[in-house]
């Protein structure tokens, strides 16, 4: 290989690692959110502190200050009046590593790409993208202090409905990663089938549906309830009067713990159902290796997904079933992100091309 083409492929390698890192750290960082839920932990820090709050308490008299304040809250008085002070460090642990994991990856996306904007390695639309996922990150951390301050005055725990939107934005994130990483990689142009493309989509869109309602189940702890499969509340499909008896209708859809874990469960079906249909779609179409294969990876993975989501529902959410659940979504969200992709209008030469650099900046 010669220096120039070296000098080509090297920028190109360096971004696609840099953005595999940030999208793993952000899957890190949605499993251990997902155990400060189990734990009951997001409350332990009453404050937000951006660039002190980095730092834990260093010493006895810090750690008593940051107990006392958490005495505060409701959550300590309704729920863990009496807790020692070990009791609390334990918890104090789980939020404080999810918020020095944001910070972590604040500085992890924004350090190298300014180096990579300083270099001029993207073109204008790769720019564009990578300027707008920054920015969500930024909201990021502000609906996180917004979920948590839900919490703090007149609940014992954070809203179910910012708990959803914290969890959802972190996932947006991450897609929005995966999807820049599909389109800046060099692969053969797949035939356009518009049936594909659409229940390719289809799958993307129901798979975010599927994570919000699994947030509302989380924060409602829902899962704890209505412990049997296939019925529910006595019947594959309760009673009216038990799923809308709230007024208005509406706000079943995200307070009722049933009508919650029921969306959760038929969204689930809906899933499992349509990503065979498009799996024997793809096979019966001869897309193409790729295609197929990701259609069955695809369909493979929300069967897992349900299995364990049946597993963790029976057994009324454990620690390691409930990760387990949580770790396989983002699997399946990464592969619905790959295949949606993959049908979509397949970028232009120039496009795939953003992270050379042009002939006058080269040496």
């Amino acid at each position: 290989m010669t220096a120039v083409a070296a000098h080509h492929v090297q920028p190109n390698r360096a971004v696609k690692s840099w953005l595999v890192s940030i999208a793993s750290l952000i899957a890190v960082m949605v499993l251990v959110g997902g155990a400060t839920r189990l734990t009951e932990s997001g409350l332990s820090i009453v404050e937000w502190k951006p660039v002190t709050g980095a730092l834990p308490p260093l010493n006895p008299e810090q750690w008593t200050q940051a107990f006392e304040a958490y005495k505060t809250i409701p959550q300590y008085r309704e729920l863990n009046a009496g807790m020692t002070l070990a009791e609390f460090k334990t918890i104090f642990w789980w939020e404080w590593s999810h918020r020095l994991l944001g910070r972590v990856i604040g500085v992890a996306y924004l350090l190298p790409f300014l180096w990579f904007l300083w270099r001029g390695l993207f073109g204008a639309e790769l720019r564009r993208r990578l300027w707008l996922i920054f920015g969500l990150g930024a909201l990021q951390g502000a609906v996180g202090w917004w979920m948590v301050a839900s919490g703090l005055s007149q609940r014992v725990e954070v809203s179910q409905l910012r708990l959803a939107t914290h969890l959802v934005l972190a996932l947006l994130i991450f897609s929005g990663i995966v999807w820049t990483l599909r389109r800046i990689t060099d692969r053969p142009p797949v035939a356009a089938s518009p049936r594909l493309r659409f229940t390719a989509m289809v799958l993307l869109v129901l798979t975010f549906i599927q994570l919000y309602l699994g947030a509302l189940v989380a924060g409602l702890r829902a899962g704890r309830i209505y412990n049997t499969w296939p019925d529910i509340d006595g019947g594959l499909i309760p009673s009216s009067a038990r799923l809308f008896f709230e007024v208005p209708w509406w706000r079943n859809l995200f307070d009722n713990a049933l009508t919650v874990q029921f969306e959760h469960r038929m969204t689930a079906y809906t899933l499992v159902v349509l990503a065979l249909l498009h799996a024997s779609d793809a096979i019966r179409s001869r897309a193409g290796a790729p295609a197929v294969n990701g259609a069955l990876g695809l369909l493979a993975a929300m069967t897992l997904q349900a299995t364990l989501g049946i597993l963790t529902l029976l057994n009324q959410v454990p620690m390691d079933l409930a990760l387990a659940h949580q770790a396989v979504a983002i699997m399946v969200l990464t592969l619905a992100v790959v295949q949606a992709e993959r049908w979509a209008v397949c970028p232009r030469a120039a496009d795939r091309q953003e992270l050379v650099l042009p002939a006058a900046q080269i040496g």
